[in-house]
């Protein structure tokens, strides 16, 4: 017989200290550091460590013995199970501070780097359904919660469609509600749901990959535009039909209906084909003065309004004369590009998908914007000498890379053009500073400005002005 394995041990009375990565806040028992989900600094409890790392441990409050001052109710039904809007229990003003500290952290403590005071980040003027796109999934193994365990198993509907629980990718947590996109978004997922239900269609079921409903992607505009796109495992025509003129009917108010059929293995939609049922094949967003054309695989930044105050942000930093060619790299659908088209001579494009460079081309035409191009290719071989001597050197560089940061190629190559002014912006604080690190030698931080794209989250939009250093 194995021995028996000892069971973790629980901490008393222990203080949360600080808000942490991922959601979760931290505390420290002697030299420990204690990652623990939904508390919130300031709260005092009993800690149940549940995983063991080489670094830290992992734990979940199993007694409170004080709350937080910081703390305030969270306002979702779902607040503890679903994986998102993990800091709704904290206080707003609470959250900024936070998350402003995250950006100073990753900058002196992580890039060990020197920076100019930070401004105040900019909040969110709207903190509850601000999202302009939401992915719902079907499962038939739906997530449990207590109410449902005190329901008879034999009659239990396991059907969900709703939001993935952490770490359980074959679970879903059925959505009732979700503060995070507006009206009608809730109404149609429910009435999927209840539609699908009543029709005995089959929810997808990840291990094995069957079933014959799979997504559900909801996106709005500000212009009282609406896209629904269902993805189905399978084309079944009676079915398909079915769903999509019930869908139809229900919600005149949407102007492009459409679906995909995605055999694969993984949910992305990028490389299947979005078929075409109801009005037209894209959407229209606005932002100041610009439109910009959203079809069913564009990328377009999931909160239109703070992503405004992020490109002024970014336009500002820049200090344009008028006579500058900019490059923008990572520049997806070509938001940035084309907000800052009328201030500069020229504004060169370049996305490593080639459907989102196609979007940022019929964005500029819409637009009657004259003075772009476009280029779709892996930037870390793109960006090269024969490319700068074909299209100019620049003054400015724009760039706005996923959340893993920059290619190291691309720094490199960033430094071997030497452009006057680089202006940086992120998702993730983190991989921005090791970027920056790497270009210290030859570029100072000017100004930061961390910008709220995301309440209730840990995530934070940063943007950086790095000047070049007068060799």
């Amino acid at each position: 017989m194995g021995r028996k394995r000892k069971p973790f041990p629980i901490f008393e009375k222990v203080e949360i200290i600080d808000a942490g990565s991922d959601g979760k806040a931290v505390a420290r028992v002697d030299d420990l550091v204690i990652f623990i989900p939904y508390v919130v600094p300031g709260d005092i409890v009993d800690v149940r460590i549940t995983k063991k790392k080489k670094a830290y441990l992992e734990g979940i409050a199993v007694k409170f013995h004080e709350l937080s001052g910081k703390r305030v109710e969270a306002f979702c039904s779902h607040f503890g199970v679903c994986g998102g809007c993990k800091w709704q229990n904290l206080n707003y003003k609470d959250q900024l501070a936070f998350k402003q500290k995250q950006v100073e952290d990753s900058f002196i403590r992580i890039g060990k780097l020197e920076i100019p005071p930070i401004p105040d980040i900019i909040p969110s003027e709207n903190t509850r359904y601000y999202r302009n796109k939401m992915e719902y999934s079907f499962s038939d193994k739906k997530w449990l919660i207590d109410t449902d365990k005190r329901n008879d198993p034999e009659v239990r509907n396991m059907n969900a469609l709703g939001l993935h629980v952490p770490r359980i990718f074959d679970k879903v947590l059925n959505i009732d509600h979700c503060y995070l996109q507006k009206d009608p978004s809730n109404n149609i997922r429910l009435s999927i749901k209840q539609y699908a239900d009543d029709h005995d269609l089959s929810f997808y079921q990840a291990k094995s990959w069957q079933g014959f409903l799979r997504n559900l992607i909801i996106r709005t505009t500000s212009t009282e535009e609406l896209m629904v796109i269902m993805v189905f495992n399978s084309y079944e025509k009676a079915e398909v039909e079915g769903l999509l003129d019930y869908v139809h009917k229900e919600f005149p108010e949407i102007t492009s209906l459409m679906y995909i059929i995605n055999k694969k293995k993984n949910d992305s939609i990028y490389d299947q084909k979005a078929e075409l049922y109801k009005g037209k094949p894209y959407i229209i967003e606005k932002m100041g003065d610009l439109k910009f054309k959203i079809g069913p695989k564009s990328f377009f930044q999931t909160n239109s309004e703070q992503a405004c105050e992020l490109y002024k942000v970014a336009k500002d930093f820049a200090e344009f004369k008028g006579d500058e060619i900019v490059y923008d790299l990572y520049t997806g659908t070509g938001t940035i590009a084309n907000f800052i088209a009328s201030s500069v001579k020229m504004v060169v494009e370049i996305e490593y998908i080639p459907e989102a460079i196609e979007d940022a081309n019929e964005n500029s035409k819409i637009n009657d914007i004259t003075n772009t191009s476009f280029f779709a290719g892996d930037i870390a071989k793109i960006l090269d000498h024969d490319f700068v001597s074909e299209n100019g050197k620049p003054e400015v560089i724009i760039t706005d890379p996923p959340r893993a940061g920059m290619h190291q190629k691309v720094v490199e190559q960033i430094l071997e053009i030497r452009p006057k002014k680089i202006v940086y912006i992120s998702c993730n604080p983190a991989t921005q500073a090791r970027d920056v690190a790497l270009m210290k030698e030859h570029y100072h931080i000017a100004k930061i400005q961390p910008v709220d794209m995301f309440p209730h989250t840990h995530h934070v939009e940063n943007v950086v002005l790095l000047k070049l250093i007068d060799d």
